[in-house]
């Protein structure tokens, strides 16, 4: 994003206004509010940023994700469940790796399939991984629900 480094202002360096334009485009088009989702994987590539983007996903207002993570709102129990899989910091962020491994834990998630990390009731996840300098993608993922198996008539 262009105005990542437009300025001195460090929350754009680190990804704040990218991630917030991502995250409501996002929900925009999934028809989700951010009080819709029962589990995220984000970027936490450094404690702070876990921070930052609680508030750029809209998972609690500005300058309000101290008090998330103190009300508990980010785990088991809470509002919704941030990082079951335990986050990049601690698979030693794996350059290359992290959106693929974001995507099978929430498949994971959905699926009912997390094992001991399981999130009661998932049914709406959100993915959100950035590269610092530009990059930064947001992604919301649905329990499908299926009346009857699809037929496909060519077969």
């Amino acid at each position: 994003m262009a105005s990542t480094f437009d300025s001195n202002d460090c929350m754009r360096i680190v990804g704040y206004d990218m991630s917030k334009k991502a995250a409501d485009k996002a929900y925009a088009k999934a028809g989700v509010k951010p009080s819709d989702v029962q589990v995220v994987e984000l970027h936490d590539c450094f404690s702070a940023n876990e921070l930052i983007t609680y508030e750029a996903l809209g998972l609690c207002g500005e300058g309000k994700a101290g008090e998330y993570v103190e009300r508990g709102d980010n785990t088991y129990g809470g509002k919704c469940v941030v990082n079951p899989s335990g986050g990049l910091i601690s698979k030693g962020h794996p350059l290359g790796a992290t959106g693929l491994a974001q995507c099978a834990e929430l498949c994971w998630q959905l699926r009912n399939q997390a094992d001991k990390r399981q999130v009661k009731n998932a049914r709406i996840a959100l993915q959100h991984n950035i590269g610092l300098g530009g990059a930064c993608v947001v992604g919301i993922y649905r329990l499908a629900a299926f009346t009857k198996p699809r037929v496909d008539s060519k077969l």
